[in-house]
């Protein structure tokens, strides 16, 4: 197999290892077997056209030509001529498929459906991948810059997919990037000669010869992924960095929790309570007999900066075997303890553990870690809930009014971190918080107040695909348009209690889920929630819901007389049920075009949170990708065009005398372009040994490099000046330690300039003129020919 077919296989190869970072995006990899021969034919067409040969450009084009078809022939062959050709039918069906998916991508949470539209993105996203790594690894015999559309395939699917197994994604596809880059320095090295092939084993010596470079470069890449793949696996002290899917403070290193992941988890909320495919997460099996109330919290917010709410930064430790007795918890508050058993979907990859609040102990497999706190478990190092089946004992904390009413004020500390609002909350915000509770005589009066407010009196309407704005605006949009969804329900509760002096604190986890026949409680996409926590001494963190028609309210705010925020203690949650429902769920009975429709009822739904927004499809970031890559090829153009040079000067010629002669002509050519790169201009004037005096005086060469710039000027009188010429061998050779002794002689900026700025590119600029002329001069020379038998007609 040749050098530049053998690159070719592994540019393919190496875009096809990088495309497996979208797999965790969709639910079926079937998509990925049906572009492996697109891209082999994608492949194959490129390397038949550079054996023909034709011009890189027209290379290109041809490969983006047969990329088209390939992709009319899967998608469009019903609009298209003969199944293959493209017409304007197929462009007009490819962009409504295209719209289409966009819009699926929007829709549906991850891993998505793969829907035509989403296909089509996929295929076509990796096709047009395939043809930039191919047209830079291959055609331009330049394997490094082909790392940018590598790294951007790579880098959007790590964007998104948010999953603990992206650091496999990221070593499968490092991999095939070193593959393309041991396959192109095997190809130069092949190149240089047999001499750097390794020597041979001597007769009878049990000792092998040297190594070869490529041999040693696939050992030191081998080493390298090895090490990359084990170290992190073997320092459980090691957290963070750029393979790392939680972001800060998510492993076991400085003890601390919180950070980014969390403002993940409000989007992947996001994502699933917007999808209309609503898939089953959690399987619930409980002791009590009233799950109206069983809430599964995944994390709570506590730090607000007037815009968003988001977990502050916590020490995390080692799961105890028995958690302690939550945060302001007496013993006169009457409780019981339930079991709940809890059995994850294979595919629901969550790092924190969803859970009944208060948990008091969890028996659970894998690398866990304890943040105190929020009595919350995260996963170490990757750990998440994928197919996991766990067991948690949890307190059902059962207060009355009487005891939330009549509770003493807080610790100062925590009041003074819990009531915290920052300068850029607006005032209307504190100013409809005094106005809604007026008249309220304790905390718990003011906390009913406000959840009375958005439930029942405010004139609120819960709306999924509101938009109130953005920034420190949010809450007083909300609070004006009176539309929005669980996130503005309970951020806004949150932070007008907190202006009120009541702690409060978000929590984000799944509202309770459907009793089955079984006995299981189903708990799908759309329960995920988000609700306020409010604190009150003697009793601790206590739930209240805002939000309309979502959730259960809770049973000790609810009034037992009008006029009065009392509860009755014997009544059950609003909205509490606990026989299995009869009935399908509205996600389950409305068909998938009627919810396209908006026709069926919304279930609930969190949004972003400071604002509502649908989350179109990026075509500005894609767009702003596309620019990229080719503002960076246009700026390595002249790096390119410069090695692409090189390599044909230096490379191996047919051995005949006319191609000997050629061979010294284009490498003394090269000789004289390097050093004008390095800021010696040639002068056609002087002779080659004139030529090589004032390249070595002005390159300020050692006399070994000296010696070698001459060699080449006598190989090149020889061609020009001898009768036979005599053969030159090592011209090559010396050329290339010439260049590298004018590297080592410049300056920092001279170097940059001759690598990325060679001044010698203006012989591109020259032949295009050259071209120009002769087409012109080709032009006139035929117009008078046109011309001829008109004149002798009249």
């Amino acid at each position: 197999m040749s050098g530049r077919a053998r690159l070719a296989l592994c540019a393919a190869a190496a875009t096809l290892m990088a495309s497996c970072a979208l797999l965790p995006l969709v639910a079926e990899p079937t998509w990925l077997l049906q572009l492996v021969p697109l891209v082999a034919v994608q492949t194959g067409v490129g390397a038949a056209a550079r054996r023909v040969p034709v011009g890189r450009p027209l290379t290109v084009a041809v490969q983006a030509l047969v990329t088209l078809m390939l992709l009319t022939l899967v998608f469009a062959r019903e609009h298209a001529i003969v199944g293959l050709i493209p017409g304007p039918d197929t462009f007009r069906f490819l962009a409504d498929l295209l719209r289409q998916g966009s819009q699926d991508v929007s829709r549906y949470a991850i891993p998505a459906p793969l829907t035509d539209g989403i296909k089509l993105m996929l295929i076509g996203g990796v096709l047009l991948i395939g043809l930039l790594v191919d047209t830079l690894a291959v055609t331009f015999r330049s394997a490094a810059p082909a790392g940018l559309p590598l790294l951007a395939l790579y880098s959007v699917a790590a964007g998104l997919s948010d999953g603990a197994a992206d650091w496999l994604w990221f070593l499968v596809a490092a991999a095939g990037y070193l593959m393309l880059l041991l396959a192109e320095g095997r190809d130069r090295t092949a190149q240089w000669g047999r001499v750097f092939g390794g020597a041979p084993r001597s007769p009878g010596s049990p000792e092998p010869g040297a190594a070869a470079p490529v041999r040693t470069g696939r050992r030191i890449g081998a080493v390298a992924l090895g090490v990359a793949l084990v170290v992190p696996l073997a320092l459980p002290t090691m957290q963070g960095g750029l393979l790392s899917p939680s972001g800060p403070g998510m492993g076991a290193g400085d003890g601390q929790g919180g950070g980014g992941s969390a403002v993940n988890l409000l989007v992947s909320l996001r994502d699933n309570l917007n999808t209309d495919d609503d898939r089953q997460l959690l399987s619930l099996r409980t002791s009590t007999d009233d799950v109206s109330d069983l809430y599964l919290r995944i994390i709570s917010l506590d730090d607000f900066d007037g815009t968003t709410w988001k977990p502050a930064q916590r020490h995390i430790v080692g799961v105890p075997d028995e958690f302690p007795t939550p945060t302001g918890l007496g013993e006169a508050v009457k409780r019981d303890r339930i079991s709940t058993t809890v059995r994850a979907a294979d595919w629901y990859a969550q790092e924190w553990l969803p859970m009944p609040y208060p948990p008091s102990g969890v028996k659970i497999s894998g690398r866990w870690r304890y943040e105190p706190v929020g009595m919350a478990l995260v996963g170490d190092h990757g750990q998440d809930t994928r197919g996991k089946s766990y067991q948690v004992t949890s307190l059902d904390v059962r207060p009355t009014a009487a005891q939330l009413a009549s509770a003493p004020e807080p610790p100062a500390s925590l009041k003074r971190e819990y009531t915290q609002v920052p300068s850029s909350l607006p005032k209307v915000v504190a100013r409809t918080a005094r106005e809604i509770t007026s008249g309220a005589t304790s905390h718990y009066d003011q906390a009913v107040k406000l959840q009375d407010y958005f439930t029942v009196t405010g004139g609120f309407r819960y709306d999924t695909q509101v938009r109130v704005g953005r920034g420190p605006n949010a809450i007083a949009n909300f609070l004006k348009e009176k539309e929005g969804f669980c996130i503005h329900f309970s951020f806004a509760m949150a932070a007008m209690a907190r202006t009120l002096g009541i702690p409060a604190r978000v929590a984000v986890g799944f509202a309770p889920g459907t009793p089955q026949s079984d006995g299981t409680v189903a708990v799908n996409q759309k329960d995920a929630h988000a609700w306020p926590e409010l604190y009150f001494e003697g009793v601790g963190w206590t739930r209240f819901e805002p939000t309309p028609t979502r959730g259960t309210t809770p049973s000790y705010t609810q009034p037992d007389t009008p006029g009065t925020s009392l509860p009755d203690q014997t009544l059950p949650s609003k909205n509490a049920s606990s026989a299995p429902s009869a009935a399908a769920s509205p996600s389950r009975s409305c068909a998938g075009r009627l919810r396209e429709l908006q026709a069926c009822d919304s279930a609930s739904a969190v949004g972003v949170p400071y604002g509502g927004d649908d989350r179109p499809f990026p075509w500005w970031g894609l767009l702003t990708g596309l620019a990229v890559l080719t503002l960076a090829a246009v700026a390595l153009s002249p790096l390119l065009w410069r090695r692409r040079a090189r390599s044909l000067r230096l490379g191996a010629h047919p051995r005949t005398p006319e191609g000997a002669a050629a061979h010294t002509l284009a490498v003394w050519q090269e000789l004289t372009d390097s050093a004008w790169d390095y800021g010696i201009a040639p002068e056609e004037s002087l002779t080659p040994r004139k030529a090589a005096d004032r390249i070595v005086r002005l390159g300020q060469l050692d006399p070994s490099s000296g010696a070698a710039v001459h060699r080449v000027a006598d190989a090149v009188e020889q061609v020009l000046y001898a009768p036979v010429p005599r053969p030159s061998a090592g011209a090559a050779q010396d050329v290339r330690r010439v260049v590298e002794a004018l590297r080592g002689t410049a300056g920092t900026r001279a170097r940059l300039r001759a690598r990325f700025l060679p001044r010698s590119a203006a012989r591109v600029l020259w032949a295009a003129a050259a071209r120009w002329a002769a087409l012109t001069a080709r032009a006139a020379a035929v117009r008078p020919a046109l011309r001829r038998p008109s004149d002798q007609r009249g």
